[in-house]
């Protein structure tokens, strides 16, 4: 907003005891702020209801991939999926937990309740 058009307005109220100026700046503050609300709102994605409804077994599974770095990732995962998601839904949760361990990083360990060292064996281990 440009700072005379702000000035103008308080000094409305302040001296002249005129309200409208406020008013007017008030109506185009609250327009303005709606339009970047509806922006943001229709750039958001919509979430993964499977990512959603399996989110603990997701985070538990990353963590334990990542604590036995000695283990293959790709049969802690099935083993992890197989018992606890519908037969239909398991080839989902599966990529979903893979793609996670892709996106892992040390600003996500707290997420998965890690240790900056458990990563870094991990990464360590993976590139060997």
């Amino acid at each position: 907003m440009p700072a005379g058009t702000y000035s103008r307005a308080i000094l409305g109220v302040y001296e002249m005891t005129r309200v409208e100026l406020l008013r007017d700046l008030y109506v185009w503050a609250y327009e303005r702020s709606s339009q970047e609300y509806l922006t943001i709102t229709q750039e958001l994605a919509e979430p993964n209801p499977l990512r959603l409804q399996w989110r603990e077994l997701i985070k538990s599974t990353v963590r334990e991939v990542v604590l036995h770095a000695n283990r293959d990732a790709f049969g802690i995962v099935p083993h992890a999926v197989q018992n606890k998601v519908a037969e239909q839904d398991q080839a989902e949760v599966q990529a979903l937990i893979i793609e996670e361990l892709r996106h892992i990083h040390e600003g996500v360990l707290a997420r998965y309740g890690l240790r900056p060292s458990e990563y870094q064996a991990w990464v360590k281990n993976k590139s060997n």
